[in-house]
């Protein structure tokens, strides 16, 4: 047993099912937990993410606080100087291991400082459902491939963490450290309730819902997905947690268990393939003469194209922090695919904005659209904007919702308003090219391009 230990939280603001926290709370006879405000990562994060963080972390603080009496220690700084200076102090440090490029470099720094500073060090991997290299093909290597992955995925055993309990005698210090710092920093109200207990109703209220998964999922206008995905990022509810609740006893279930799965297989690839997202896994792709079209692509981000389905993706992204996933790939294909646009800037744009960014997830979904990635659809699937919008969004309601301009249209034109006689459009309110953009590229032509465009790097001439 340790007399004193250092907790250092990232990217798992929870004290239940948190094996460094728990491991650290068994083994010491007193802790201070510990958050370092990064100023290099804070920059990286829009608005959204930024309120969202920094309000978990202010739960975390007030739910420290309530089980043990302590509070969570704020440092405003670089972790690589910060941890190892706090280190002398104790005898061991605790952390839970990330897969980032970023992380996986300062944790390198912290660990060598750490260990200098005479501490043990105790790291753990309670982000994920399976630890990289856990899940190996008979060759003993990751699979390219996710389906594979997936299978042995399924039959893998949980390797254990250590066991969560409501004893918490150890003494945590109630030293705040920069608190006052922490909420000077918060701009607004976060996008979703902050805290392991939101975060333990949300999952909760998903229990009622999980069964129509399959059936429900891609419809933008309906409540037919969960809305973890940031508890996930922030580690406020583990991600074993979540598939032990949920199980398997139905598809629904089953399909968004594989979710699970498929987050684990981006951070396994992310951890082997730290340029994931810089650089296409089939080297040949970042030869594609893309089109990048400023203007365009400012079109995209403001939701301003002329096809609905993008705009109202990209509207409720840039409001709230968040998009849904079947209207993620489409844009995603729109911009990669019909403005030729390489996918690495809506995969910078996607990870400034969204408030469950993150690199595995983004860079490796990315790259799933764009046909560059490891088990990516075919470069030659390319998204109709509009056959998708009538197929997940019939009746108009996300749309209307999102792009409201086009709200008196009826189901069928407002899917693509451009087929609008001009006594329907006027009699809407809507003048194209005015109150709402005509079409800033056609589909079929943009859909040849790119074809075109690919085919040249895939089979090159002699």
């Amino acid at each position: 047993m340790s007399s004193s230990s250092l907790v250092w939280f990232r990217r798992d603001l929870r004290l239940h099912d948190n094996p460094a926290w728990v491991a650290a709370t068994q083994r010491s006879q007193s802790l201070t937990a510990l958050y370092v405000l990064d100023d290099t990562l804070l920059a990286t994060a829009g608005k959204h993410r930024r309120n969202q963080l920094l309000a978990e972390l202010v739960a975390l603080d007030r739910h420290i606080e309530h089980v043990t009496g302590g509070r969570l220690h704020i440092r405003h700084g670089d972790s690589t100087a910060i941890v190892p200076k706090l280190a002398g102090s104790f005898d061991a440090v605790y952390w839970n291991s990330d897969v980032t490029p970023y992380a996986t470099r300062r944790d390198r720094f912290v660990l060598d400082g750490v260990r200098a500073a005479g501490a043990d060090v105790h790291t753990s991997w309670g982000t994920l459902h399976h630890p990289p290299g856990s899940v190996l093909t008979g060759k003993g290597t990751l699979s390219k491939v996710f389906t594979p992955f997936y299978k042995v995925w399924r039959r893998t055993g949980v390797a254990p963490w250590p066991a969560t309990t409501d004893d918490h005698s150890v003494s945590v210090t109630a030293d705040p450290g920069q608190h006052r710092e922490l909420v000077s920093l918060i701009t607004d109200e976060p996008p979703l309730p902050p805290g392991e207990e939101a975060a333990l109703d949300r999952l909760d209220c998903w229990l009622g819902r999980v069964d129509q998964y399959n059936d429900a999922r891609d419809f933008p206008a309906t409540d037919g997905t969960s809305m973890l995905s940031a508890d996930l990022r922030f580690g406020t509810v583990s991600p074993r947690r979540i598939s032990a609740l949920v199980g398997e006893a139905s598809d629904g279930r089953q399909g968004f268990v594989r979710q699970l799965s498929w987050r684990d297989w981006w951070a396994h690839t992310l951890l082997g393939f730290p340029d994931l997202a810089r650089r296409s896994v089939r080297p040949e792709y970042d030869g594609i003469a893309w089109n990048n079209d400023e203007s365009e692509f400012a079109s995209w981000c403001d939701g301003q194209t002329g096809y609905p389905i993008v705009d109202a993706g990209m509207r409720q992204l840039n409001e709230t922090g968040w998009m849904h996933n079947r209207v993620r790939m489409i844009v995603g294909s729109f911009l990669v695919k019909d403005l030729l646009i390489d996918w690495r800037w809506g995969e910078r744009y996607f990870r400034r904005m969204l408030i469950d960014a993150d690199i595995a997830q983004n860079a490796g979904n990315w790259q799933w659209v764009a046909g560059t990635g490891p088990d990516a659809a075919p470069y030659f699937r390319i998204f109709n904007p509009i056959s998708q919008s009538r197929k997940f969004d019939a009746g108009g309601g996300y749309l209307r919702r999102w792009v409201p301009e086009l709200a008196a249209l009826d189901d069928k034109t407002i899917h693509e308003p451009w087929i609008g006689a001009p006594l329907d459009l006027a009699s809407a309110g809507i003048v194209l090219g005015d109150t709402y953009p005509a079409p800033i590229v056609d589909h079929a032509k943009a859909r040849d391009r790119t074809l075109a465009a690919y085919k040249a790097v895939k089979n090159p001439k002699p």
